[in-house]
C-alpha cells in the first residue's frame, strides 16, 4: 500500500512545525509583574515583528509539504 506522503513530506512538515512553535515561542513574554505597571517590552522587535514572520515562514513550510511531489523517475524507454 503506497502513501500520500513520502518521507520528505514528513520532513517537511516537521520543519514546519517545529517553525510556528518556534514563532509562538518567541511571543512569550514581555509583561509584567504587577498588572498595575506597563512594559514597554511587548513592543520589541522579537514580538511585533520576528515571531510573526517566523509563525508565517512555518505555515508556509506546511503547505510545500503538503503539496511536494517527488519527481517520477521513469526506467521505460519511449519509443
Amino acid at each position: 500500500m503506497k502513501s500520500t506522503f513520502s518521507k520528505k513530506n514528513y520532513i517537511i512538515l516537521t520543519v514546519g512545525t517545529l517553525l510556528i512553535a518556534l514563532g509562538y515561542l518567541l511571543m512569550i513574554g514581555g509583561g509584567s509583574e504587577d498588572p498595575n505597571v506597563f512594559s514597554e517590552s511587548i513592543f520589541d522587535f522579537q514580538r511585533i515583528t520576528l515571531a510573526p514572520m517566523v509563525c508565517l515562514a512555518g505555515f508556509v513550510t506546511i503547505v510545500i509539504a503538503i503539496m511536494w511531489r517527488p519527481k517520477n523517475v521513469s526506467t521505460e524507454n519511449v519509443k
